[in-house]
């Protein structure tokens, strides 16, 4: 009966401190963004080339990509400009057709808050406005890139925070540029703010939700990028990144999971997310998240601490990381650690930012 009377306060609690990038603010609960991208009515009533497109909402990535395929040149601009929406965020189309479908999304919403999304020279891989506003950005050239690696944030980002100035390091976008500077501009990065994030501290944060929701975007954009024939990525899951990864990781299509300041996977240890990727876990002792109590209890909280020795993850270097939002930041053991795992240089548990 003790037992379980601690286990409760300790779920109670983790409804209380259970968060993301932000720390402690008071949360507000999101609804996910699901199912096909906006504009899919369209695309399926489209008869401009005698059949039928590809259903965005039941296509896997493989056959939109070999629908693709077989156009031509032509066919595929006249598609991209009369359904940049659906060209834009729909796994399996070219990557070029992606970027170019997404710039001229994001222009034509005369939208303040994402119109620098659209400077030139930014590669937009998928927008989303619905909602809070999704968005994934590439470092680098993903189809001729021998590595590829994918952030996955935690809570309170969207399309409006995805790059914020005053946390360039906390954001998806500055930790993937940080990623890609720290192999030397060797691999392709991809910040992946694909799925509704918590916001704040509150319920949403302390369950898996918007997790779950998370988790497929996640699985079918990995398949995307398979299908679209880039090299299989490596995964940086930051905080509650991390449940996402950690629900996904039995259906990605990945060679790493790297798990930073998390809250937990779901998970009782590395075999139980049923992976053939290599599960890695980094936490800084000033990350607050070793605040958070590592429990699962009626669905509040995330279960066990990944870089605890039992959990069985390899174990990421992060003494000089600073704080819960600063694993990237450039001279950390953290950041050198990592950018060994996305090059493909890290073994037996250990990586060659690891001091011997």
């Amino acid at each position: 009966m003790r037992r379980y009377k601690r286990t409760l306060v300790a779920a109670a609690l983790a409804t209380t401190m259970v968060g993301g990038t932000a720390g402690w603010a008071s949360g507000s609960a999101q609804q996910a963004v699901t199912g096909p991208p906006p504009g899919s009515a369209a695309w399926r009533a489209d008869g401009s080339l005698g059949r039928a497109l590809p259903d965005p909402g039941s296509a896997s990535p493989y056959e939109v990509a070999s629908f693709f395929r077989a156009l031509t040149p032509g066919q595929r601009a006249d598609l991209t400009r009369r359904h940049p929406s659906v060209v834009g965020n729909l796994d399996g189309v070219p990557v070029a057709l992606r970027y170019e479908a997404n710039a001229l999304t994001i222009r034509a919403a005369h939208d303040p808050r994402y119109g620098r999304l659209a400077a030139p020279g930014r590669r937009i891989l998928a927008f989303d406005p619905r909602g809070r506003g999704l968005v994934a950005e590439v470092y680098g050239d993903l189809t001729a890139a021998r590595h590829v690696a994918v952030v996955v944030p935690g809570s309170d980002i969207d399309a409006g925070s995805f790059d914020r100035a005053e946390d360039p390091y906390g954001t998806p976008a500055g930790m993937a540029a940080s990623l890609r500077r720290a192999t030397r501009d060797r691999t392709a990065v991809v910040a992946w703010a694909g799925y509704t994030t918590p916001v704040g501290v509150g319920l949403d944060a302390a369950t898996g939700d918007l997790a779950e929701a998370g988790a497929r975007r996640l699985a079918r954009f990995t398949q995307g990028l398979a299908a679209a024939g880039t090299a299989k990525p490596s995964l940086f899951c930051h905080s509650y990144g991390s449940v996402v990864c950690g629900l996904a990781a039995h259906e990605v299509n990945a060679t790493d999971i790297v798990v930073l300041g998390s809250p937990g996977m779901r998970a009782d240890d590395v075999a139980d997310l049923r992976t053939e990727a290599r599960v890695w876990a980094a936490k800084d002792p000033s990350d607050w998240i070793s605040k958070v109590p590592n429990v699962e209890f009626a669905g509040l909280g995330h279960g066990p601490d990944p870089a605890a020795a039992e959990f069985g993850a390899r174990r990421v270097p992060a003494a000089t990381a600073e704080g819960h939002t600063g694993y990237f930041v450039p001279g950390t053991d953290s950041l050198r650690a990592f950018a060994a795992i996305a090059q493909g240089s890290a073994t037996q548990g250990r990586t060659t930012g690891e001091g011997r």
